[in-house]
C-alpha cells in the first residue's frame, strides 16, 4: 500500500518526477485513445446495436477528451503534480470503464463473435499495455487494469461454456501478474530516481565543500572565482563592482603563541563580523591564510569609501576567543571596475597592489588601486632581483659611523651601514633596497653579509672599540638567527662584547618566544643590545626591565626635528636619568650642529652620532679616524720611552 499510494518521504519526492511520465510521451497516449475510438466506432456499425452505440459514443468522447488534456495540461499544470496525477487519473479511469464495458456488452448482448474478438482483444492489450506505461503511478496502471478486465472477465464467468470460464480465470490471473509487473517497474524507476536524486545532493554538496573554506564557512577561492563571474554578469549599467583585499596584521604571531585552534575560531569571527557589515548581496570570501575578500556592487567611490571604513572598523573592534582579549588589525586594498580594470583578473591584480601598498607603507591602511603602484611594483621586484646579483658581484659595501663620547671628544664605536653603488643607476638609498629585502626574505642573506662584514673589520680595530649593527625583525625569526652571528664573530675572531645588535620596538611588539630566545642566546655568548629608535614605537619600560639592553639610541626626531623644544629635551633628559639609574648609555642620533651637542650633553646624554662628528665612512677611512684619534698617545709613548 505504501508503494501504491506514496506514504514515505521518498515516494512523495519521487511521485513529483514520476507524475511527469504520464504525460512524458503524449503519443502512446494519442495513438490508445485514437485505437479505442476506431475499435469502439467498428463495433458499433458492425454491432447495430443501440447500447454498443452509445457506449461507443461515450468512449470516444472520452478518447478526445484524453488527447486533448494530454496537449494541455502540463502547460496550465506545470507546477502542480497532485492535480496533474489526479486529471490523469479520472480521464484514465473513465476510458478503462467504457472499454472494459464495450467489450463485456458484447459478449453479453451476444454480438457477433467478430465484434467480440475485436473488444475483447482490444481490452486487453490496453490493460497489459497500461500496466507498464503507467507504472510511475502503479495505483492509477492497477485500477485502469481492473476497470478494463474486470467487466469482461465477470460475464465470461457467467456464461455457461468451460472455455469462455477458463478464459475468465485466465484474465483473472492477469491481475497479479501486470500488478507485479507495473510495481517492479515503478520500483526500478523509484530507486534509479532516489539514486540520481542523492548523487545530484551529494554532487551538490561536495561542489559547495569544493568552493567554501571549513574554517570559516565563507567562499574559498574556487567559489570567489565562480560568484565573481556571475557578479559581473549582473552588474547593473551605470554601477561599478568594487573588491577590497584585506589581510590581518600579524595574525601569524597570535597563531604561533596562541594555537592554531584559537588561529581558526578568530579566523571564523573576523567571517562573521564581515558577512555583518557586508551588503547582502555581496561576495565574502577567504581567499587564503588570514587575506578575505569583499565584492559588491557599489554607486560611487563614496560609498566604497565608507564600507571600507565600516570593515575596518569592525575587524579592529577587540574581540574575546577562549578567554583572550584578542585586537588585530588588518590592512586593506581597493579596486573598482571599471575604473581599475574591465575584466576580474585586472580588478583581483589592482586590489592586490593596493594592499601590497598599504601593507608597505606601515600596515593598518586603506589604499585604493593607482596606477602608479604598478610601476612601484615593478621597481620594487627589480631592485629585489637585482639585490641578490649584487651580494653575488660585491656591489655592496659597508661604511661606518663614529659613535662619540661626548664627555671626552673619543670614538666609542662605529655604527655598520650598508651601501650599495650599482654599476648602472649608481647609488641607491638603504630606505629604498632595504625594506625591499625585508618583504623578499633576502635580508636574511644581506644582514648575515653586514655581520660578517662589520665583525672582520672591527677585529682590526683597537680593543676597546666596538661595532653596532643593525638587526631586522626578519632576520631575528630566521632559523638558525643566533647562531648564524655568532659564527660570524668567531670567524672574525672578534670579542662577543664588542658586538653590539641594535634592534628597534617593533621586534619587541610580537613578544614571541623566538626573540627571547634569540636575546638570551647571545647574551649568554656576551654580545650585547641596544634599543633603537627609542621614542618613536610604544616605549615600553617593561622593554628595559625585561632584556638586557645595555645601551638606548634616542630618536632623531626630538634632536634635529620639527618639534624639538622645552618637551623634547625634558623627555631626553628623563630617559637620560632613568638610563644612569639602570646603569645604561644614552646614544643621541640625528647630531649636525655644536648647538644640538651641546643640548644632549648637558641633557645627560653620554653618547652622540650624526653628521657633526662624521659621516658614515669607508672602512679604511674608519681605520684612518681611529689612527689620527689615537696619535698623541702613541707620541706619548714615544717621548716616555
Amino acid at each position: 500500500m505504501r508503494v501504491l499510494f506514496g506514504a514515505n518521504a521518498l515516494d512523495d519526492r519521487v511521485r513529483e518526477i514520476l507524475v511527469g511520465t504520464l504525460y512524458a510521451h503524449p503519443f502512446n497516449l494519442v495513438v490508445a485513445a485514437l485505437t479505442g475510438i476506431f475499435t469502439t466506432q467498428v463495433a458499433a456499425w458492425v454491432a447495430q446495436n443501440p447500447v454498443i452505440t452509445r457506449l461507443a459514443a461515450i468512449t470516444s468522447l472520452i478518447a478526445f477528451a484524453r488527447i486533448l488534456m494530454a496537449a494541455t495540461l502540463p502547460k496550465l499544470l506545470r507546477k502542480d503534480s497532485r492535480s496533474l496525477e489526479v486529471l490523469y487519473g479520472l480521464g484514465a479511469f473513465s476510458y478503462s470503464v467504457f472499454i472494459g464495458l464495450t467489450g463485456a456488452m458484447t459478449v453479453y448482448l451476444h454480438i457477433s463473435s467478430s465484434v467480440q474478438l475485436l473488444m475483447v482483444c482490444n481490452a486487453i492489450c490496453y490493460a497489459v499495455a497500461i500496466a507498464a506505461r503507467n507504472a510511475g503511478r502503479p495505483a492509477i496502471a492497477i485500477v485502469q487494469l481492473i476497470l478494463t478486465l474486470g467487466p469482461i472477465s465477470y460475464v465470461f464467468y457467467l456464461q455457461d461454456d468451460p472455455a469462455l470460464l477458463a478464459l475468465s480465470l485466465s484474465i483473472v490471473a492477469l491481475f497479479p501478474a501486470m500488478t507485479s509487473i507495473a510495481l517492479n517497474v515503478f520500483r526500478t524507476l523509484r530507486n534509479s530516481i532516489a539514486s540520481a536524486e542523492t548523487s545530484a545532493r551529494l554532487a551538490e554538496r561536495m561542489q559547495i565543500l569544493a568552493r567554501s573554506c571549513v574554517v570559516t564557512g565563507l567562499l574559498n577561492r574556487a567559489g570567489l572565482n565562480h560568484h565573481l563571474v556571475e557578479s559581473l554578469a549582473a552588474l547593473r549599467p551605470g554601477k561599478k563592482l568594487a573588491m577590497f583585499w584585506m589581510d590581518l596584521d600579524k595574525f601569524k604571531e597570535v597563531n604561533d603563541s596562541l594555537g592554531h585552534q584559537l588561529g581558526d575560531k578568530l579566523l571564523a569571527e573576523v567571517a562573521n563580523r564581515l558577512k555583518a557589515v557586508a551588503p547582502q548581496s555581496a561576495t565574502v570570501a577567504r581567499f587564503g591564510g588570514d587575506e578575505f575578500i569583499v565584492a559588491c556592487e557599489v554607486n560611487d567611490r563614496k560609498a566604497v569609501e565608507n564600507l571600507a571604513q565600516r570593515m575596518m572598523d569592525e575587524i579592529t573592534r577587540p574581540m574575546r576567543i577562549d578567554g583572550n582579549r584578542l585586537e588585530i588589525a588588518s590592512s586593506m586594498g581597493i579596486a573598482l571596475l571599471p575604473d581599475d580594470g574591465e575584466d576580474i583578473d585586472t580588478l583581483m591584480q589592482g586590489a592586490d597592489l593596493a594592499l601590497y601598498h598599504s601593507k608597505v607603507n606601515g600596515r593598518k591602511q586603506i589604499s585604493f588601486f593607482d596606477p602608479a603602484m604598478t610601476r612601484d611594483l615593478f621597481r620594487r621586484r627589480e631592485i629585489e632581483s637585482e639585490l641578490r646579483l649584487a651580494l653575488q658581484r660585491d656591489e655592496l659595501s659597508i661604511f661606518f659611523q663614529p659613535i662619540i663620547d661626548l664627555k671626552t671628544g673619543r670614538i666609542r664605536a662605529f655604527e655598520a651601514l650598508v651601501r650599495w653603488f650599482h654599476p648602472e643607476k649608481g647609488e641607491l638609498r638603504p630606505d629604498e633596497f632595504i625594506p625591499v629585502a625585508e618583504e623578499s626574505g633576502a635580508i636574511i642573506t644581506l644582514g648575515n653579509w653586514i655581520t660578517v662584514q662589520a665583525a672582520r673589520a672591527a677585529a682590526a680595530w683597537p680593543a676597546d672599540v666596538t661595532i653596532a649593527v643593525n638587526l631586522s625583525p626578519v632576520q631575528i625569526k630566521a632559523p638558525g638567527a643566533a647562531l648564524g652571528i655568532l659564527n660570524a664573530i668567531r670567524d672574525a675572531r672578534l670579542d662577543p662584547r664588542r658586538l653590539e645588535l641594535e634592534i628597534t620596538e617593533t621586534v619587541l611588539l610580537d613578544d614571541s618566544q623566538n626573540t627571547e630566545r634569540f636575546i638570551a642566546e647571545l647574551s649568554a655568548a656576551g654580545v650585547r643590545f641596544a634599543l633603537d629608535d627609542f621614542g618613536t614605537g610604544y616605549s615600553s619600560l617593561g622593554y628595559l626591565n625585561k632584556y638586557p639592553f645595555s645601551k638606548i639610541k634616542v630618536d632623531r626626531s626630538f634632536v634635529s626635528g620639527a618639534h624639538v623644544g622645552k618637551k623634547s629635551d625634558a623627555i631626553i633628559r628623563a630617559v637620560s636619568g632613568m638610563a644612569a639609574t639602570l646603569d645604561m648609555e644614552i646614544v643621541a642620533e640625528g647630531l649636525e650642529t655644536v648647538d644640538q651637542v651641546e643640548a644632549v650633553r648637558k641633557a645627560g646624554c653620554t653618547l652622540g652620532q650624526g653628521y657633526y662628528f662624521s659621516r658614515a665612512v669607508p672602512d679604511y677611512l674608519a681605520t684612518m679616524l681611529l689612527a689620527k684619534e689615537r696619535e698623541p698617545e702613541r707620541e706619548n709613548w714615544r717621548v716616555a720611552s
